[in-house]
């Protein structure tokens, strides 16, 4: 019975952490991108993007991860018989692999409160699809346990890579073609004649 509560638990957390890490690096991207902008737009998106980055990392994604990990922890405590299942090992590799990711995203974090853009948004673009990666594979290692090679199971997870990293290439192709800065300062342009209106 208390398993499937902490179960229940263990699996809202990993979503909400997961949302965390998929916008935490989206909002790295509009960061990063607002580098290119100039005055006054450029200060007033950093300023608004360090400020949603802060409240999301550390009111939703820090705390979805260690709440993931206590749970997962009483789960293993509460039935130590799947530490001798071989899919647990391989599931906890990868969620090694998610910590590590987590930890690479909390020092860009850090990286961007200071003002320091060291990536590209492409980069940044490409680095978000790994937690994607690290979601499929996890999500698939837990519901099909041993039903699948894990051969097969590798070979899938490399496809779906090699497909998420063209398909980010395709749309920084259509991306350039269309004039998406202008239409940002337009809005900016809009936002700062509003602001002068209300001050008025």
């Amino acid at each position: 019975m208390y398993l499937s509560y902490v179960k229940a638990l263990h699996i809202i957390f990993v979503i909400t952490w997961f949302a965390g890490l998929f916008y935490i690096v989206r909002l790295f991207i509009y960061q990063t991108e607002a580098e290119q902008k100039e005055e006054p737009a450029k200060r007033i998106l950093q300023d608004q993007y360090k400020l949603m980055s802060k409240r999301l990392w550390y009111i939703i994604t820090w705390p979805s991860a260690i709440l993931a990990s206590l749970f997962a922890f009483m789960m293993l405590v509460l039935e130590p018989a799947y530490l001798t299942m071989v899919w647990m090992h391989v599931k906890l590799s990868f969620v090694f692999g998610l910590f590590f990711y987590h930890y690479a995203c909390h020092k860009i974090f850090l990286q961007l409160q200071r003002d320091e853009v060291k990536y590209t948004s492409f980069k940044l673009r490409l680095w978000n699809e790994i937690a994607t990666l690290l979601l499929f594979a996890i999500v698939f290692i837990v519901v099909l346990k041993s039903a699948i090679s894990w051969v097969w199971g590798l070979i899938g997870i490399v496809l779906f890579g090699i497909l998420l990293m063209l398909s980010i290439k395709l749309y920084k192709k259509i991306r350039e073609k269309k004039d998406w800065d202008q239409f940002e300062e337009e809005i900016i342009k809009e936002e700062v004649d509003d602001n002068e209106s209300i001050d008025e």
